[in-house]
């Protein structure tokens, strides 16, 4: 109209930067990198029309992405082998491939320096500008330009973008680009502390610790309050991207709830799950010791909770966690916003096969050590729902393949009579004392039977509360070997006649280290009370509120006869899987959501409930038939 009526006009309005093609090109590129080449990440960047790539060709990228599912970066760095199922349109691999390569070659030394915790701010931009120039993104912006009526903004922009990697590279080039040595990773619980360690990697030192310990004790001082602020989940994920605190943002990623909480401490801001105090002025019980490569933070005991408790540590728990800890930042699943990474992309077979795989060769490892030092008796031991059966099968299938021959013996069967059984402070029966095994009896049988001598062995019958013996005659042969299962394995007064060279302890727990994220770790227990939930609910017909109420006693059970003892193991075995969590979700949502209000236990499973949702579930028929995972969603073909 008004260049009909030659009437001069001038339309004023503004375009969002972050719609520029080159904004998005760049934004979408480093988001690749950073989150592990997600799908919809690469396609975006792919659309920007910047990356020398036709739309024909992006088209049928796409297509054959999402046909055979290419997800994650392993995906995209290795060649593509699978054809398309059901489609009788049949790309060329060969162009496929050559298409990949042409996408990927950009990306390697970009991936290489972001990936470089060492790099300064001036090896991150220059990585960013070359990434740019491989794409001849100054001669698209051009063209670009040329085509479209407000292309000249295209041309300022990328002039504007490198005169910022200018002056940043001039104020900060030779600043790391994010100072790991300020941040601190929470491993696990060890003893009476949690262990820690510098993101640098770099071993604390004593000033370093005394500095810190101070700070926090100012920080104690001033009595600051903790301000509670519910967001919207988007915005909170937002904020934490800013702050380069990705482990909390992949976190939030998959959080179905659209709103969330988090807490202010001054000017810092973090995520907490669980009960926060109000303010720092109480916190005045800790202390910082140094320990192997990290410290360690000392808090009071639940049961002395204004008591400093000396720190005595298990250093072979610690070494097992630790090497938990390597495979997991090799594989790259620290925390669970990278499970559920690895679970949305396409890798989780790979994760579960190769963790089994781990969990086979470790048992193998066992056996070897046994069978080198010529033991005739195994003994495990290790707190509930360790998954103590299924590891002594797969332990004397490995004995098998040594030319041993595995025999169990179960500790129950030596209970002494009923009427005989020890009681508790409250007059019950103690069933988990060392006193109500007849330990004179197992001491007379496991000496004749390394002696080469017939022994029957008894049968506890627990409906009559008496041992009867129904079994046949057992005789041991130069090749034979006992394993013994049960909570006083480890108790040299179990088995106080048999010399210590022919024994051999085995200390199992699920010790996850896994966290939600690097300042909110999985407490070990966690899995092992989901564990037993759904194993009771299973085999006992028991309610989740019904193992919720008794989980107290036996953690006093094992805290009196298991965990005192760990340290005199031979081996420590840690049957924790990094995707278990994942798997019991749907075993363990149905069972905890019947605990009702009116039950004293209805505050522990609606925080195990909030606990498993920020893990996205997996389908349990994908776990492996002799899985220690086995023994207590079913479906095995150890147990049943």
């Amino acid at each position: 109209m008004t260049e009909q009526n030659d009437i001069p006009a001038f339309l004023d309005y503004k375009r969002s930067v972050a719609s520029n093609p080159y904004v998005e090109m760049l934004c979408s590129a480093l988001e690749i990198v950073e989150k592990g080449y997600p799908y919809d990440t690469m396609f975006r960047y792919l659309r920007t029309g910047l990356t020398g790539i036709s739309r024909h060709d992006i088209d049928m990228l796409e297509n054959y992405c999402l046909a055979v599912g290419i997800r994650g970066s392993r995906a995209w760095h290795e060649p593509w082998k699978k054809k398309m199922k059901r489609s009788t349109y049949q790309p060329e691999l060969e162009t496929l491939n050559a298409l990949r390569e042409q996408i990927m070659a950009p990306f390697l030394n970009l991936e290489a320096v972001l990936k470089d915790k060492e790099a300064n701010v001036r090896a991150y931009v220059t990585a960013v500008y070359e990434f740019v120039t491989a794409l001849h993104s100054a001669e698209q912006i051009k063209a670009l330009s040329e085509c479209e009526p407000a292309g000249n903004e295209y041309e300022q922009l990328y002039a504007k973008v490198l005169e910022l990697f200018d002056r940043i590279v001039e104020l900060l080039g030779e600043e790391k680009a994010f100072k790991e040595e300020d941040r601190i990773t929470i491993d696990f619980c060890l003893d009476s502390g949690y262990y820690c360690h510098l993101n640098s990697k770099e071993k604390p030192t004593k000033e370093l610790l005394n500095r810190l310990e101070k700070r926090m004790r100012e920080d104690v001082k001033k009595d600051i309050r903790f301000e509670k602020v519910v967001m919207r989940t988007r915005d909170a994920r937002r904020m934490f991207e800013k702050k380069h605190m990705s482990d909390k943002s992949n976190l939030l990623k998959y959080r179905r709830n659209s709103r969330m909480t988090v807490y202010h401490l001054g000017d810092f801001t973090d995520y907490y799950y669980g009960a926060m105090p109000y303010s720092t002025g109480i916190l005045t019980h800790f202390r910082l010791e140094l320990f192997e490569d990290g410290f360690v933070f000392v808090v009071p005991k639940k049961e002395a909770p204004v008591t400093m408790p000396e720190f005595k540590p298990s250093i072979k728990q610690y070494h097992t966690m630790q090497m938990a800890n390597e495979w997991s930042e090799k594989m790259q699943v620290s925390t669970v916003g990278e499970l559920n990474e690895i679970i949305v992309n396409g890798g989780f077979q790979e994760l579960m096969l190769t963790q089994e795989a781990l969990h086979e060769k470790r048992i193998g490892d066992i056996a070897v050590q046994i069978a080198e030092r010529g033991c005739r008796i195994v003994t495990i031991a290790g707190p509930s729902s360790s998954g103590k059966t299924t590891f002594s099968y797969r332990l004397s299938t490995q004995l098998r393949t040594l030319g041993l021959k595995p025999h169990p013996i179960g500790l129950d069967d030596y209970f002494v009579n009923r009427e005989d059984t020890p009681r508790d402070a409250n007059g019950k029966y103690d069933y988990e004392c060392l006193g109500a095994i007849d330990t004179k009896q197992f001491n007379e049988d496991l000496t004749n039977l390394l002696a080469g001598k017939p022994v029957q062995l008894p049968t506890y019958n627990f409906i009559s509360g008496m041992r009867e013996y129904d079994k046949p005659i057992m005789q041991l042969g130069s090749e034979d070997i006992l394993v013994i299962e049960g909570i006083h394995g480890l108790n040299d007064k179990l088995t106080y006649s048999i010399p210590k060279k022919d024994k051999y302890k085995i200390y199992i727990s699920a010790l996850t280290t896994l966290n939600i994220d690097h300042h909110n770790r999985i407490p070990t227990t966690e899995g092992r009370l989901l564990r037993r939930i759904i194993r009771d609910a299973r085999t006992r017909g028991n309610t989740a509120q019904k193992t919720i109420s008794m989980w107290d006693s036996v953690r006093r059970g094992e805290s009196r006869n298991i965990f005192p003892y760990q340290e005199e193991a031979d081996a420590m075995f840690n049957s924790a899987l990094i995707y278990e969590l994942a798997a019991m979700k749907l075993y363990a949502d149905p069972l905890l959501f019947q605990v009702t209000k009116d039950c004293p236990e209805y505050a522990e499973a609606q925080r195990l409930l909030k606990f498993l949702d920020y893990f996205l579930p997996i389908d349990p028929h994908d776990v492996p038939l002799n899985s220690i995972l086995r023994e207590f969603i079913g479906g095995g073909i150890l147990l049943g």
